[in-house]
């Protein structure tokens, strides 16, 4: 049974830091790429990171770039995603998802976690 579980959000002030988990079971990680989407109240959902669990490959939204880094521990089965510098704009329910390709287009992955709030806020 494929299951992803994020964990680590919360509420921080702007120029803050956190670090997002995504545990997962049932598949071998080394397989899938897994990313990280998000989505505001009103917004659509938005492709923020993605890795690629077979050679690390890397692809990064624009709004991120240079804030954000996304990194895998294949022996924990977990990938992260470290945010700094974080913006009120970064608010929103971030969620992963497990899929064959490195990619930002949501409709590619699916199996997906049920999300965490990263709320950023003074």
């Amino acid at each position: 049974q494929v299951q992803l579980v994020e964990s680590g959000g919360g509420l921080v002030q702007p120029g803050g830091s956190l670090r997002l988990s995504c545990a997962t079971s049932g598949f071998t990680l080394a397989y899938y790429a897994i990313a990280w989407f998000r989505q505001a109240p009103g917004k659509e959902r938005e492709g923020v990171s993605c890795i690629s669990g077979n050679d690390g490959r890397t692809v990064y939204a624009d709004s991120v770039k240079g804030r954000f880094t996304i990194s895998s521990d294949n022996s924990k089965n977990t990938v992260y995603l470290q945010m700094n510098s974080l913006k009120p704009e970064d608010t929103a329910v971030y969620y992963c998802a497990a899929g064959s390709i490195v990619a930002l287009y949501a409709p590619l992955f699916g199996s997906w976690g049920r999300g965490t709030q990263v709320t950023v806020s003074s």
